[in-house]
């Protein structure tokens, strides 16, 4: 399905938690009518108890509140804040929420991995920042790197229609009957700028592979230049064969992964790639300074996208997820010359030496993740069939 690109958005480029928490606490502080919200985490450290104060002070003056958490990544949130918030009037939900803990269940690992937000119908927030302070994380992993971005315009219509289907079936499989919603406020999709914008998710139904396709025809059609920084990098092979096809017909191809990780399995297993994309002229930069969050890309410097989607198969096979992509000249330099800061003030560029060096256990170790990624989303239900080939281009064996 093409993406709906639409013109007449004002788009804001927002840095990490710096930029986007004031924004975001500015505008629930301004709502006068309904918030939603979504989060993968919401955590209770100093930014998730301001903004659950913030939303609990919009639901005390009238404001219908609606915030829904993943099971998982914010299962401590019914302690942490359930209270306070249905005190105040806050409706809140989980989607998935965990029953057996240590108990592996082909539907855990479908999670709500989206971070949007929509005050009013007039601004809606989308990227890949969740409710948790940039410091809440070890010290050399601080502060954490991220984006999203503010959305006025037209394309408040397409977010606003997601999030409030989102609450519906959330609300219908709780049988909370009293959280459904009040006839539909159209949002105000008035002309707010000169910015032509799509709003993707995947889910499993009608949008599996939309996010995913969105990224193979902006790379298979680059010219010059592509760029991507992506915390979770473990492409499927029709991603991989678009990137090689672009290398080959000589696009600079630029990738920026993490150096620091939260998620050593991930990590090990997306290094799986790296000799055969340094082989191919792609480069790779790892970024050292902090701990890299973001899934965004630059093409060509007038395509752009910002959102929740981690190139791997959890985010394109199993979560729900969401970005906005734009095509627009202004918003896309913008992206690049943060993220070229990024690279040249963070990171370090591997070279085909660092990775011919590595012992054979090394190497071991990052086959064995590869193939204990592979397992889980077997376990999943999604295998060879349902991802392309089910594998990144090239692995390195163990044996190289």
């Amino acid at each position: 399905m093409s993406p709906d690109f639409l013109p007449g958005n004002r788009l804001t480029l927002l840095n990490s938690g710096r930029d986007y928490f004031p924004a975001l606490l500015a505008a629930i502080a301004g709502a006068q009518r309904e918030i939603y919200l979504e989060s993968y985490i919401f955590a209770a450290d100093p930014i998730g108890h301001e903004v659950a104060s913030a939303l609990c002070e919009a639901a005390r003056r009238g404001v219908v509140v609606n915030l829904l958490v993943d099971g998982f990544g914010a299962r401590n949130f019914a302690d942490d804040f359930r209270p306070q918030l249905a005190a105040a009037g806050v409706r809140a939900l989980f989607y998935r929420p965990e029953i057996r803990r240590f108990r592996l269940q082909r539907h855990r690992l479908r999670r709500l991995h989206r971070k949007l937000a929509v005050i009013d119908g007039t601004t809606a927030f989308v990227g890949g920042i969740n409710i948790v302070d940039d410091d809440n994380a070890p010290a050399e992993m601080r502060p954490r790197y991220d984006y999203a971005v503010r959305v006025e315009g037209p394309l408040l219509a397409p977010i606003h229609h997601a999030v409030r289907r989102m609450w519906e079936i959330v609300t219908w499989v709780n049988f909370r009957r009293r959280f459904r919603l009040a006839p539909l406020l159209p949002p105000c999709c008035t002309t707010a700028g000169e910015q032509t914008a799509a709003f993707l998710i995947r889910d499993n139904i009608r949008h599996r592979n939309d996010i995913l396709n969105a990224y193979i025809d902006a790379i298979e059609a680059a010219q010059e230049e592509i760029l991507i920084a992506n915390a979770y990098f473990l492409p499927g092979i029709r991603f991989g064969r678009a990137l090689y096809a672009a290398a080959r017909r000589g696009v600079r191809i630029d990738i920026l992964l993490q150096g620091k990780t939260d998620h050593p399995l991930l990590r090990y297993a997306t290094q799986t790639l790296y000799a055969s994309a340094l082989a191919a002229g792609i480069r790779i930069f790892e970024y050292e300074k902090s701990f890299l969050h973001a899934k965004v890309a630059v093409i060509d410097r007038r395509w752009a996208t910002v959102g929740s989607s981690n190139i791997d198969p959890f985010s394109l096979l199993l979560a729900k997820e969401a970005n906005v992509v734009a095509r627009d000249r202004a918003f896309a330099e913008e992206l690049r010359a943060s993220l070229y800061e990024a690279i040249d003030t963070g990171s370090r560029e591997l070279r085909a030496q660092d990775i011919a060096g590595q012992p054979w256990h090394s190497r071991f170790l990052r086959w064995l993740s590869y193939g204990l990624v592979r397992l889980l989303v077997g376990i999943a239900g999604y295998g060879d069939r349902h991802w392309r080939g089910g594998e990144p281009v090239k692995p390195q064996s163990p044996e190289r």
